[in-house]
């Protein structure tokens, strides 16, 4: 079972605002001009990137408003392999990103912050109950917190990396445990990881399908 415990809690909670608060900062940080920056989400823009983390902190209340059977719970019920279910998620977002209003950066950034922080807010007062199931792993909605908190430092790096800048969370071990509880269906990584595994954050930028060494790549 994919459990965080209660004596965990105020770590992985703590650590989310920490994700969301840092994206905010660095979103602050970009210029009409540079929201156009390509960042390492190949097919995203940093303004796509903006608009990508709104979606997905809507969705984070719509799977705990339906939980345990919400369209994620359906999904994962199935116990697809983790390229499978990844395909499925990525029309998923295509399909959101092209609902959503034609509006800057900025905007897309405020409107996630305040559902991000809202969702955070709903977690102490579901924290063991279930939320989806993954094969012969239950998860809960602690572990479902560790994914978001996990999900807002990675995007964090990778706005970081389209300013051209670095970024690292305070604890990445617990990050990367907070991933693991929450992303079953992702665990064990793949054997042929390389690159800097004993590392953490590395370790959780490769298996996250990231490149560390990712340069800043600015339209000319």
């Amino acid at each position: 079972m994919s459990r965080v415990s209660r004596a965990g809690a105020q770590g992985i909670l703590a650590a989310y605002r920490d994700g969301v608060t840092v994206i905010c900062e660095l979103a602050a940080q970009f210029t009409e001009t540079t929201w156009h920056a390509a960042t390492p989400c190949a097919e995203w823009r940093a303004a796509d990137l903006a608009a990508h983390l709104r979606c997905v902190a809507d969705d984070y209340h719509e799977y705990l408003d339906d939980a345990p059977a919400s369209r994620l719970a359906r999904l994962m019920s199935t116990n697809a392999s983790a390229e499978s279910l990844a395909r499925k998620l990525a029309r998923q977002n295509s399909a959101e990103l092209a609902a959503l209003p034609d509006v800057p950066g900025p905007e897309h950034i405020k409107a996630f912050a305040e559902s991000a922080r809202s969702y955070g807010r709903r977690l102490p007062l579901s924290w063991d109950l279930p939320h989806h199931r993954y094969q012969e792993t239950d998860v809960t909605v602690a572990a479902m917190a560790g994914a978001a908190c996990a999900e807002w430092h990675l995007h964090a790096w990778d706005l970081a990396r389209s300013l051209g800048k670095d970024y690292r969370p305070a604890d990445p071990e617990l990050v990367l445990a907070a991933w693991r509880a929450g992303m079953p269906q992702l665990w064990p990584a793949p054997a042929e990881l390389t690159g800097d595994t004993d590392d953490s954050w590395h370790f959780l930028l490769i298996a996250s399908g990231r490149d560390p060494d990712w340069p800043q790549m600015l339209e000319s």
